[in-house]
C-alpha cells in the first residue's frame, strides 16, 4: 500500500506539509526517516530559526551585548572549530561509503528506499549532514558574543538558514540519491573550511601558513557550479530521481554563487580603501580592525578566530 498522507500521524502543520507535497510533487515522506531526531515536523527547526536563532543573532545577542566587553572564546573556538572538521570528515567518508564511493552513478543516481546496508547507511549520512547544518549556527552566536556585529551579513544568515531547510527536506523525503552530492562536497569543503578557522584562532603566528585563506572563497564558488552541473543531469528523460530536486537545488545554487561571488570580488578584487587612502595594502578602518602588512585578515588584537570567509565583505576572513 502506497503512502496515504490522510493516513499520517504526524502533527497538522507537517501532516499538511507531507500532503501538499504529496499531491503536488509526488513526493512521500521516506518512511525510514520521517520518525527520526527533529524529522518528525518542521516546527522544532521553524522555532529554533524563526525565533530564536535570528532574532538573537540580528537583535538580541548584539542588544544584549551592547555595553558588555568581547567574551574571549578563543580555546571553545578552537574545539568547535575541530569538531566540525572531525564532524564534517566523518559525513564526507560516510557518503562516499554510502554510495558515491560505492556504486552510485554520478550522471544519474536514482533514490535506493530499501533498508539495504547501504542505503541505510546513505540516509544515515544525510540525517547527520541535517544536524551538522544546525550546528553550524553556532558560527554566528559566537559572532555576536564577540561583538563582531559587522559580520553578521545577509549572506551569513541566507547561508545557515536555507542549508537547514534545504537539508531538513532532504533528510525527510530524499535521504539518498542523487542529490546528496551537494552534502558531500559541502563536507569536503568544510573540512578545509574550518581547519582553517582552528589553525587561525591559534593567533597571529600563524598567519605566514594561512596565505591560502582567499581560495576557500573559490573553493566555494567551484562547489556551487559543480552541484548546479551535477543537478542540471536530474532533467534528463532517463533520469528517475525525483526532479523536484532541481527546482529546490538550482536556483538556491545560483543565488549562493552570485553572493559569494560578489564577496570575492569586493574583498579581494578591490584594494582596501579608508578615506579614500591605500598605502601598501594596509587598511586602517578602526571599525574593522587593522590589517597589517597587506595580509589579508592579519587583525591588530590577533583575534581572527574564526573566518567568515564566505559571509561578508567586512569581515576580512575573520
Amino acid at each position: 500500500m502506497g503512502y496515504n498522507p490522510l493516513l499520517s500521524t504526524s502533527g497538522p502543520v507537517v501532516a499538511t506539509l507531507d500532503r501538499w507535497i504529496w499531491n503536488g510533487l509526488a513526493i512521500p515522506p521516506d518512511y525510514r526517516t520521517k520518525d527520526w531526531f527533529l524529522m518528525e515536523s518542521p516546527g522544532y527547526i521553524s522555532i529554533l530559526v524563526l525565533f530564536m536563532y535570528l532574532p538573537f543573532c540580528t537583535r538580541v545577542g548584539p542588544w544584549l551585548m551592547r555595553d558588555r566587553k568581547p567574551f574571549d572564546l578563543r580555546n571553545t573556538i578552537i574545539f568547535y572549530n575541530f569538531t566540525q572538521v572531525i564532524f564534517s570528515a566523518f559525513i564526507f567518508y560516510e557518503g562516499l561509503q554510502g554510495g558515491w564511493a560505492n556504486g552510485y552513478d554520478w550522471t544519474c543516481q536514482p533514490m535506493d528506499p530499501s533498508t539495504s546496508p547501504t542505503a541505510m547507511r546513505m540516509a544515515r549520512a544525510v540525517w547527520l549532514y541535517f544536524i551538522c547544518k544546525l550546528v553550524d549556527l553556532l558560527d554566528t552566536v559566537f559572532f555576536v558574543l564577540r561583538k563582531k556585529n559587522n559580520q553578521v551579513s545577509f549572506l551569513h544568515l541566507y547561508h545557515h538558514v536555507s542549508m537547514v531547510g534545504i537539508s531538513w527536506g532532504g533528510t525527510r523525503y530524499m535521504p539518498g540519491g542523487h542529490g546528496t552530492m551537494l552534502g558531500l562536497l559541502n563536507s569536503f569543503v568544510h573540512v578545509v573550511m574550518y581547519t582553517y578557522y582552528m589553525l587561525s584562532a591559534f593567533g597571529p603566528h600563524m598567519q605566514k601558513y594561512l596565505w591560502w585563506k582567499r581560495y576557500l572563497t573559490r573553493m566555494q564558488m567551484i562547489q556551487f557550479l559543480m552541484v548546479l552541473v551535477h543537478t542540471l543531469l536530474i532533467l534528463q528523460p532517463s533520469c528517475t530521481y525525483p526532479k523536484v530536486a532541481f527546482i529546490f537545488l538550482a536556483p538556491n545554487t545560483l543565488i549562493f554563487f552570485y553572493l559569494f561571488n560578489d564577496f570575492y570580488r569586493q574583498a579581494y578584487r578591490k584594494p582596501a580603501q579608508t578615506n579614500g587612502k591605500v598605502s601598501n595594502g594596509v587598511h586602517t578602518n578602526g571599525t574593522n580592525g587593522v590589517h597589517k602588512n597587506g595580509t589579508n585578515g592579519v587583525h591588530q588584537n590577533g583575534n581572527s578566530y574564526m573566518i567568515s570567509a564566505c559571509y561578508s565583505p567586512n569581515s576580512k576572513l575573520d
